[in-house]
């Protein structure tokens, strides 16, 4: 759903180690972040409670006709959201353990492997989706006829189809390879098939300063074990089909959060609301004088969100509109100033909600 908050962006430099302790908005130097009354004194743990309201405000480099970069007034009684989200620039890839075969030797028992992302999505309808097919091979066990399966010989077996190169010359066909890993482990009966996802390459970065480079994509799949051959039709494989092996999810593919790319890319979204003016982000350098990143490449940001309505409701008039509310963001470096910042909100708005803690119940279709 689609957030038409009035958002301002806080960045705050890797340098800063200590929130302003003293004087106003207008000594803040260039970057700096703090916190500051309705009278615009300094704002801390130990008065922000009382006061009526508060601002966030950060100092300027460019000046000309321009004070420092304000918040709206923020008042505990109007906040609606208050969340922190925890940066993690690595992100994780699903596993999924295929075990706990139900076939006889001699069974043809096929693997249907469907990956989605944005970027796989583009270029195959309904995701990347091929299968591969064995013969379940025969335990040595002297039986005639051989009724128990060989688990870790038929595993292999799906390794060596999985780890062919794709059908066809064209050098630009793509492979099992490009997106999974196969791992067999275990040497008995119980054997698992493990099968895991691999990072995604990262995008092009255009030189287009006006352009959106950063993207968040996930790799995810679904695996399906059924006897019998592969189907004409894979992209409609459903779970009605002979399912002969149980395919368990041992850990979900995650999203970045709060790496450096993605909150440069923040700094552009709301670059209207950075400069009192020429308020356009211009495609040429040159043009971009106003234009202020305290971003640091390779810096990690733990993420504060408070959304909140306007102080003076009498400010809100009748008409044929939606009332817009506002969002402060606020972007931290983590093993910086993330502590002090999130003391102080604390006193203000009470404890912040974790958005990252805890692993939400997955959707049964979208692993």
């Amino acid at each position: 759903m689609a957030d038409f908050s009035l958002t301002t962006l806080f960045v705050v430099p890797v340098g800063q180690n200590a929130l302003p302790s003293s004087g106003s908005t207008q000594d803040l130097t260039a970057g700096q972040v703090g916190f500051y009354t309705n009278t615009y004194a300094v704002a801390n743990a130990g008065n922000i409670a009382s006061v009526p309201y508060f601002y966030v405000a950060q100092g300027r480099q460019n000046t000309y006709l321009q004070g420092s970069k304000r918040s709206d007034k923020i008042a505990a009684s109007q906040v609606s959201e208050w969340y922190k989200v925890t940066g993690n620039s690595t992100a994780t890839t699903q596993i999924t353990e295929v075990g706990n075969f139900q076939v006889k030797a001699g069974d043809v028992v096929t693997i249907t492997l469907r990956a989605h992302s944005s970027y796989i999505d583009t270029l195959y309808f309904n995701g990347f989706t091929r299968s591969v097919t064995v013969q379940a091979p025969c335990l040595e066990c002297g039986g005639d006829p051989c009724a128990d399966v060989d688990v870790p010989a038929l595993i292999d077996a799906f390794i060596v189809k999985f780890e062919q190169a794709a059908p066809g010359i064209n050098p630009d066909n793509i492979s099992f390879n490009t997106f999974y890993t196969f791992e067999r482990v275990g040497n008995d009966q119980n054997a698992v098939l493990v099968i895991t996802g691999k990072p995604l390459t990262v995008y092009g970065q255009p030189c287009d300063v006006a352009a959106f480079p950063y993207e968040y994509d996930r790799m995810y799949f679904r695996t399906f074990v059924y006897s019998g051959p592969a189907t004409t039709a894979d992209f409609i494989v459903a779970d009605a089909c002979n399912v002969v092996a149980e395919a368990l999810i041992t850990q979900h593919a995650s999203y970045p959060t709060g790496g450096s790319a993605e909150i440069a890319q923040l700094e552009k979204n709301f670059y209207s609301y950075q400069a009192g003016y020429l308020k356009h982000l211009y495609r040429m350098n040159g043009y971009n004088e106003n234009f202020e990143s305290y971003v640091s490449t390779g810096a990690t940001y733990d993420t504060y969100y408070i959304k909140f309505n306007e102080v003076d409701k009498a400010a809100y008039k009748w008409g044929d509109y939606i009332i817009e509310d506002s969002m402060v963001i606020i972007a931290a470096p983590q093993n910086g100033i993330g502590g002090a910042i999130e003391t102080v909100l604390t006193q203000a708005l009470g404890a912040p909600v974790n958005a990252t803690a805890g692993t939400p119940t997955p959707n049964p279709l979208v692993p």
